[in-house]
């Protein structure tokens, strides 16, 4: 008869080995959670107090104003014994209709009032030229590195090279764009110069995780086309790119998420601190319209948070800024994401 209280040859023996990689694994966990949780503390605020400045409590419950106007300088003064607040194209109608108000003194806070109309079109021009361009770009390199270069030392080198300017600083990106693009080309602050200069900074990005979705079909696909006297391009564009086009829309995801963000290289190519007019406003001919500078939430972000004096009215744009833009990154890669799995569902292997 078996004694119950023995030790079973197979039962579990905590051992000095188990007990480190029982530490190991809640170490891990902490680390992840921690993260986690302070991504959500920072999303939370920003979500949380830039609502406050987005949506409002009566109809149409949307601060329409903040989404369809310019930036304006916010004009606070006494009148009447009350204290008022007014944007500067709100401060002009009311000075016109009330004559003793013209030499009332007011305190004035830039950016503090308006809306961001201009930003939101400013960073959906930079964003879908930038990635249009990055994407022709970078899938022909991918195609031609995958399909057909040979394996040498001189290709090795370039997929090197395209690995380390994968972490070079956009900084160093927006210098080059503005020697390049703005002074040598003679583009000036525009919008073909944050192009450029964009695309060439998200490229690695973009050729890499295409080269890796090419790899990724399998070769029997390509030999039962040639098999059948297709043409290598025929074959590419028929029976490898369809197939991998999931893959490089997930490059594009990830390089919509870097482009929108950064402020430095449109810093010094294409962003200003305020524009009057939209780029395809008064053009002398269309061809100007890709030689405007434009405004864009991240650099709009930058300029009221660091380049202004800080008070109680700027914090209500700042918060309401960073809320619109995180909503507008998110919904151009929610409709990638989706255009992507769609694609993914009709090429099931």
């Amino acid at each position: 008869m078996t004694d119950s209280s023995s030790t079973h040859v197979f039962q579990f023996r905590p051992t000095p080995a188990r007990q480190r990689e029982r530490y190991a694994f809640w170490l891990f966990r902490a680390a992840t959670y921690t993260i986690l949780l302070c991504g959500a503390l920072i999303f939370g605020q920003i979500i949380f107090r830039g609502a406050s400045t987005v949506f409002q409590a009566k109809a149409p419950f949307i601060n329409t104003q903040f989404f369809t106007a310019a930036p304006e300088s916010l004009f606070v003064f006494e009148w009447e014994g009350q204290k008022r607040s007014m944007g500067f194209t709100e401060f002009q109608e009311f000075k016109a209709k009330n004559p003793a108000a013209a030499a009332l003194k007011a305190e004035t806070y830039a950016y503090s009032s308006g809306g961001i109309f201009p930003c939101i079109v400013g960073t959906l021009l930079l964003v879908v030229g930038s990635m249009t361009i990055a994407l022709f770009l970078g899938v022909s390199a991918a195609i031609y590195l995958n399909e057909y270069a040979r394996d040498g030392h001189f290709i090795r080198f370039v997929r090197l090279a395209i690995l380390n300017l994968a972490g070079v600083p956009s900084v160093v990106f927006g210098l080059f764009g503005f020697g390049m693009f703005v002074n040598f080309f003679g583009w000036g602050y525009s919008l073909l110069a944050g192009w450029f200069t964009l695309a060439f900074m998200v490229l690695p990005v973009v050729i890499t995780a295409s080269e890796e979705s090419l790899k990724a079909v399998p070769k029997g696909f390509r030999e039962g086309s040639l098999a059948l006297g297709a043409t290598k391009w025929q074959t590419i564009r028929k029976n490898v790119v369809p197939y991998a086009l999931p893959g490089i829309l997930t490059s594009s995801i990830l390089g919509i998420a870097r482009v929108a963000g950064e402020t430095a290289p449109i810093m010094f190519t294409a962003a200003v601190g305020i524009r009057d007019k939209l780029p395809w406003q008064d053009l002398a001919k269309p061809s100007d319209f890709f030689f405007q500078a434009v405004m864009a939430l991240p650099y709009h972000i930058y300029t009221v948070s660091s380049k202004i004096p800080q008070n109680e009215y700027t914090a209500s744009v700042q918060y309401g800024t960073a809320f619109v833009f995180l909503a507008l990154v998110a919904g151009i890669a929610m409709t990638s994401i989706l255009l992507r799995n769609n694609l993914r569902n009709r090429h099931k292997w």
